[in-house]
């Protein structure tokens, strides 16, 4: 079912295309898009988290083609100017990477270096640390080589057999789930039950898959990178006390601050859907000094005010689809409904 409604919203999109109407009927003045893995393709049918992953190449066209269309890239503090200001002549669109990955420093900056234009990067301190937990790549990885599965769900047991990647795939979607219905404590201890049982070490997936404080002072010494904070480690807010939650933005921004010797501005909320984060999150990141905070709910931004600036809309691109129309069709807006005023555009 998931496999078809991603077919049908693919064909409403390319038919989008084919109208014009991204040409003539474009809504907002720019678009945030969402990155989180660049890498190369892997083989293998089993890839739950290949809706997350964009190869260089498609990230180098994908960038061309946005420069053959006029649009401005900006950084966070030109997109914040941008959505409170009279609608210029051209569109923008800006370039975000949630996670800091090692792979964005190995795959996406000698794309991005050659292309010369400007991108943020939203920092979980936790995983320069080194202490972050990778708790989504472990399970992939536990599920991708086992085919009996078992794991604590409360106080039950639960037991499988999945053999088939499809059968595979369906556990994954089914632990996930699960997984980010917990409080962070509560995670913890059923991230490190599975992975005890099923002999993956959380700890050296965590560190190997992120970038350290020496790679984030690389980047953040490019005057095209905007440094921003992912919280600290990287938790479901709305799973968290409001006291908790808050902790994590502050925390996540001060640590970010020591490192960087600089005032970190910019706040991606960790996951960032509707389920992840409340209205009371919103408020919470301007009180703890953020002049923006980005969701991932999908969206373009508006002009003069009217896009709420800690609830910045983004388009997170889904790896699977490699068509520049689609592509076009979502930084125009035409296909989002038009823009809430300020205030309403909160999750919650």
């Amino acid at each position: 079912m998931a496999s078809d409604d991603r077919w049908l919203q693919r064909l409403r999109l390319e038919l989008a295309w084919f109208t014009g109407q991204p040409l003539l009927r474009g809504r907002g003045v720019g678009a945030i898009l969402r990155f989180e893995r660049v890498r190369p393709r892997r083989s293998g049918a089993f890839q739950p988290l290949r809706a997350s992953e964009v190869t260089p190449q498609f990230l180098d066209r994908a960038i061309r083609a946005l420069k053959r269309w006029e649009y401005d890239f900006l950084g966070m503090d030109d997109v914040c100017r941008r959505a409170v200001t009279l609608p210029e002549k051209r569109r923008f669109v800006a370039l975000t990477f949630d996670g800091a990955g090692k792979d964005l420093i190995n795959f996406a900056c000698p794309v991005l270096a050659r292309h010369g234009v400007p991108f943020t990067v939203y920092v979980p301190t936790a995983f320069p640390d080194g202490v972050g937990e990778a708790w989504w790549l472990a399970l992939e990885q536990m599920i991708a080589r086992e085919s009996r599965f078992s794991f604590m769900m409360g106080e039950r047991e639960q037991r499988f057999v999945v053999t088939s990647s499809a059968d595979k795939q369906a556990l994954f979607t089914f632990i996930e789930r699960w997984l980010r219905t917990l409080s962070p404590a509560d995670l913890t201890v059923a991230i490190n039950d599975l992975c005890t049982r099923h002999r993956v070490d959380l700890a050296a997936i965590s560190r190997e898959a992120s970038m350290n404080w020496e790679d984030l002072a690389k980047l953040a010494a490019d005057p095209n990178v905007t440094i921003g904070s992912a919280t600290v480690n990287y938790p479901v807010l709305a799973n968290m006390k409001d006291p908790a939650a808050l902790r994590e933005m502050t925390m996540g921004k001060a640590v970010a601050e020591a490192a960087f010797r600089r005032e970190i501005r910019h706040l991606a909320f960790p996951f960032g859907d509707r389920s992840s984060f409340r209205r009371s999150h919103v408020m919470m990141a301007e009180e703890a000094g953020f002049a923006s905070a980005v969701s991932t709910i999908p969206g373009i931004v508006d002009a003069e005010g009217r896009t709420n600036l800690r609830a910045l809309p983004r388009i997170s691109w889904d790896g699977r689809v490699r068509s520049l129309r689609i592509l076009r069709v979502l930084v125009s807006g035409v296909a989002f409904a038009p823009v809430r005023p300020t205030g309403s555009a909160q999750a919650g």
